[in-house]
């Protein structure tokens, strides 16, 4: 029975994500002026968890669905290259406000709309992005949350060599609409640990196969996956059991991947993110300009472990990281 429940409720996430250039129209019609529309740009649909975490923030700050708000979601199928069609059809929805998962997203927004504003969930620097003129008053329309530093990316490197004793070459993973994003903190933080660093481009999930295979042809002990804010926890769950089959070490961006058999993932906590999220835009429709709201980093980080998958790889996970771990799976 709870399985059933789950596809139920995954199938009515697909369908309001395709359904939603009509709906906002259709429910304008039929609901009070007051309900507010807040419009969610995501290159792949979110997890239920993410949904809901980020709809209880709403919540939590006055924020009802279907009483005082309406969701309008634009998610597309992975593909980054459709970011920008996707925020087109979003923005002529008429939305009070976009939330942008990534800075990748908040880009293709910002291109169609200097007016409404953007809350970004997680991302790159959006100083690199040349989305804010700084992170304490950002200014035009564009506020929300980064996730990446030199700093962050030397721990994930740090943790990684842990993992991979002698780790020297990382494939890095990720659309290469994104690599100048995160590129200089990631390769600032490479250099000082001696990690030679190959980026390969992965713009779709259909590539991941082909790409994989270059990562371990390219002669990369690990790869690093940076495709969090672009694609699916499915359609990342398929790169988890590519990793297996080519018995590649490779490091996550999200807690669930090593749930779901990834060898270590190291992280902001996303529900933070959310929920602070939804806070920016409960104060931008109660009035605040998105300009004058600052850019946050996350305060808390998490590392997931997964010792089965270590196992596989003939990998042992030394104590002192184990001791460090908020999650070991075994």
């Amino acid at each position: 029975m709870a399985s059933c429940f789950l596809y139920r409720r995954r199938e009515f996430i697909s369908l309001l994500g395709g359904a939603a250039a009509a709906w906002p129209l259709a429910a304008r019609a039929q609901q009070p002026d007051k309900i507010r529309r807040i419009g969610f740009l995501r290159a792949a649909p979110p997890s239920e968890g993410e949904l809901e975490t980020f709809l209880r923030g709403l919540a939590d700050h006055g924020l009802v669905q279907g009483r005082d708000f309406m969701l309008v979601p634009q998610w597309g199928d992975g593909n980054v290259a459709r970011l920008p069609e996707l925020a087109v059809t979003l923005v002529n929805t008429g939305v009070d406000v976009i939330v942008a998962d990534g800075v990748t997203s908040a880009r293709a927004a910002r291109a169609v709309t200097a007016t409404v504003p953007i809350v970004v969930t997680t991302g790159a620097d959006p100083l690199v992005g040349g989305l804010v003129k700084s992170l304490a008053r950002p200014g035009g329309n564009v506020t929300g949350f980064t996730t990446m530093s030199a700093e962050t990316s030397g721990k994930v490197f740090e943790v990684f060599r842990e993992v991979v004793p002698g780790l020297k070459r990382v494939a890095v993973l990720a659309p290469r609409a994104a690599w100048e994003l995160f590129a200089s903190a990631q390769d600032q933080a490479a250099k000082t640990l001696a990690i030679d660093l190959v980026y390969l481009d992965l713009p779709r999930p259909e590539a991941a196969s082909t790409v994989m295979h270059e990562a371990v042809s390219a002669g990369a002990q690990g790869a690093l996956l940076r495709v969090g804010p672009f694609f699916s926890s499915i359609q990342r769950r398929k790169i988890v059991d590519l990793a297996a089959e080519l018995r590649l070490p490779v490091m996550y961006e999200r807690p669930e991947d090593a749930e779901q058999g990834g060898l270590v993932s190291y992280s902001p906590d996303y529900s933070e993110l959310l929920r602070g999220a939804a806070g920016y835009v409960a104060r931008i429709l109660s009035g605040t300009k998105a300009g004058e709201l600052p850019i946050q980093q996350p305060t808390k980080f998490e590392l997931f472990l997964n010792l089965k998958t270590a196992k596989a790889l003939g990998l042992t996970i030394p104590d002192k990281l184990l001791a460090l771990a908020d999650k070991v799976i075994e």
